[in-house]
């Protein structure tokens, strides 16, 4: 009687709750419309997206020759003139070797909500190369492994008007058309190189045609420093950005631009005692072509203007002596121009790197020269250098091995400031290998 009881208390149980349970299961309709709604949520355009990426970045280095360098042979510029001792031995032909990881790079992009109609993105990048090298005569003072800021800037995109502001590249310097080189040096010396804090709209005229204008104030690296004047001042001192324009052209395999720039810059406020209203007034013009197809890329670039040294060029200006005991200023000429060939196989890439220099002199009658590549009264002439590497590539790491040749002409300075009397070169020879891994 017991378990007949309870039997029937699980019948009924039974019976009551198939209804229940029925009502509570969504129909087919409930369940798909459940998920078109996540569905939709998740492709739904997030409000804010913020990625990382960088690499892990060693250079192993040898030159056969003392050059001019930023950060212990990192960023190799130029060999040095011969220095004789008094046995007639050259001092500067001694060699050297480094192996650096202060170029390792991390940098974050950031996407956001649109703004006044633009998508709105910024980007911060920075690595561990510094803003100083390290004093010699205060031992460990210095920023070289120290965070550096390489890029700041915030985009806001119409489609066909993209304004841009913060620090980054110098509108001379093309990202998708610079060489290809392991080296860190990127070509510098023949390449302008550098940020700048800016102002950069960005108009498409067509489809396949551009034109940027910028307005810009020198921040890494700076121009030259008249006597007395302390680092960047030349820039300070001037009310005035740099002023560029630029057209880029880009068609299927084809990408071709040119540009303009004016400068001015005050290098002191106070020269002889007396307030100093003295600029230094230059421009700057600029080509370049890149070819791409799915086996090879061409690139070639030429530059020609006054007072480059804010690019890490040859040059800068001239001090002259006023009748008043006071210094007035002209640009120093330079002329560059440079070609990469490399090809495009995505897991061995051989290449090869060749450029050019010239100091092109400035006005006669100067009493000083404020420029890159002077040592006493010896100057160069002009540099030129080759260089051949291979990229293996496996997935996101690579390793480089390239040799470098590196040589200068350099002179006794002569009355418009080229190398004239006494001239020689002198060379360097760089092998090194670069080893990498991105994320």
């Amino acid at each position: 009687m017991k378990k007949l009881t309870i039997l029937i208390n699980i019948l009924a149980l039974a019976c009551f709750s198939i209804p229940i349970t029925a009502q509570n299961t969504p129909s087919n309709e409930e369940l798909l419309k459940r998920i078109e709604k996540l569905e939709a949520e998740k492709s739904k355009p997030k409000d804010w997206d913020v990625t990382f990426y960088g690499w892990v970045r060693t250079e192993y280095s040898y030159d056969s020759r003392q050059s001019a360098y930023a950060r212990e042979y990192q960023l190799n510029l130029f060999p040095l003139d011969k220095k004789l001792d008094a046995n007639g031995n050259d001092i500067n032909a001694a060699d050297a070797s480094n192996y650096l990881a202060i170029t390792t790079r991390i940098g974050t992009k950031i996407k956001g909500p649109d703004v006044w109609g633009a998508k709105a993105s910024a980007l911060i990048e920075g690595d561990f190369f510094g803003n100083t090298e390290l004093n010699k005569s205060s031992a460990g003072s210095g920023s070289m492994g120290l965070l550096r800021l390489r890029h700041a800037l915030a985009t806001l995109d119409w489609g066909k008007t993209v304004l841009t502001f913060g620090q980054t590249w110098y509108p001379s310097f093309i990202p998708e058309v610079y060489p290809g080189v392991a080296n860190f040096n990127t070509g510098i010396m023949f390449n302008p190189f550098g940020w700048a804090g800016q102002v950069k709209l960005t108009q498409k005229l067509t489809p396949e045609l551009a034109l940027s204008l910028v307005a810009y104030k020198d921040r890494e690296f700076q121009s030259a420093n008249a006597a007395g004047s302390s680092v960047n001042s030349a820039t300070f001192n001037s009310p005035m950005p740099t002023l560029h324009a630029q057209l880029q052209y880009k068609h299927n395999n084809i990408l071709v631009g040119a540009g303009a720039e004016y400068q001015n810059i005050k290098p002191v406020i106070e020269s002889n005692g007396l307030a100093s209203t003295q600029t230094v007034n230059s421009s700057t013009f600029l080509a370049y072509f890149k070819y791409t197809n799915t086996n090879f890329i061409a690139k070639m670039y030429g530059i020609t203007g006054g007072n480059l040294h804010h690019l890490v060029m040859l040059g800068s200006f001239a001090g002259y002596t006023q009748p008043n005991g006071q210094e007035a200023y002209k640009p120093i000429k330079t002329s560059a121009v440079w070609m990469d060939l490399a090809s495009a196989n995505p897991k061995i890439a051989p290449g090869l790197f060749v450029g050019y220099t010239k100091n092109d002199g400035t006005e006669s009658g100067y009493k000083t020269l404020y420029t890159r590549g002077i040592a006493g009264t010896r100057v160069i002439g002009d540099i030129w250098r080759a260089s051949a590497r291979v990229e293996f590539k496996q997935n996101k790491f690579n390793i480089a091995p390239e040799i470098e040749y590196t040589t200068a002409k350099w002179g006794d300075v002569n009355t418009d400031g080229k190398a004239g009397n006494n001239t020689s070169r002198v060379s360097n020879f760089r092998g090194m290998v670069r080893v990498m891994y991105s994320f």
